[in-house]
């Protein structure tokens, strides 16, 4: 299994697929396999490297506390420890919070971001609804659990993106909204998702 060194911990990865590098985060409790709906085709235009989290799939699973910060952290070091110079990023949901750490922190990584199911910034309806999850967690003794049985069935309401707020300040921001799908659109609408972020990528390559 191919892993590297990044930020004290050991971190698994794939590679598939030619081209500039595109660096895919997962969400909430995933690995890099959430995206097997996307990486066939995300590689015959891209060299597509998928990474499990900390905490998640085959990398190091540490004690003590998370944050997006963080598993930012472990992404930049992860990109310098293969080498790479700055490299498409793409997350949904979690993975779109890392990707906004990422870029605000490391902007010299980062040669495009694509946000997916993200969000500005957390209020006091995000910080009730995360400890809601925690409880369901702890209950349930598995974050992975909690995920499938309390957060698949319910997401989030459109209304919650505020989707115009992340990117009205942002320069050369593309929006589209896939009206037909709620939190998960790799995997609602696979066809117009992958198309739609290829378009995305591919006027950004060179």
């Amino acid at each position: 299994m191919p892993t590297v060194t990044a930020n004290g911990i050991s971190m698994y990865y794939e590679t598939q697929g030619q081209g500039e590098p595109l660096v895919l985060i997962p969400y909430l409790a995933a690995d890099q396999a959430c995206y097997a709906f996307q990486i066939p085709e995300y590689a015959m235009h891209f060299e597509c490297i998928t990474v499990d989290p900390r905490g998640a799939g085959n990398t190091d699973k540490p004690a003590g506390t998370y944050t997006t910060e963080l598993f930012a952290d472990d992404v930049a070091a992860f990109l310098q420890a293969l080498g790479l110079g700055p490299a498409h990023v793409t997350g949904l949901s979690l993975g779109a919070a890392v990707g906004m750490w990422l870029a605000s922190k490391y902007p010299d990584r980062v040669k495009t971001l694509s946000l997916h199911s993200a969000w500005p910034k957390s209020d006091p309806f995000l910080h009730t609804v995360v400890d809601g999850w925690q409880v369901m967690a702890r209950g349930l003794g598995s974050v992975a659990e909690m995920v499938i049985t309390g957060i698949f069935p319910w997401c989030f309401t459109p209304e919650f993106y505020l989707a115009e707020t992340l990117t009205g300040k942002v320069t050369n921001a593309e929006l589209h909204v896939f009206e037909d799908c709620a939190h998960a659109p790799i995997y609602q609408n696979v066809q117009a998702f992958n198309e739609r972020t290829l378009a995305f990528l591919d006027k950004h390559v060179g």
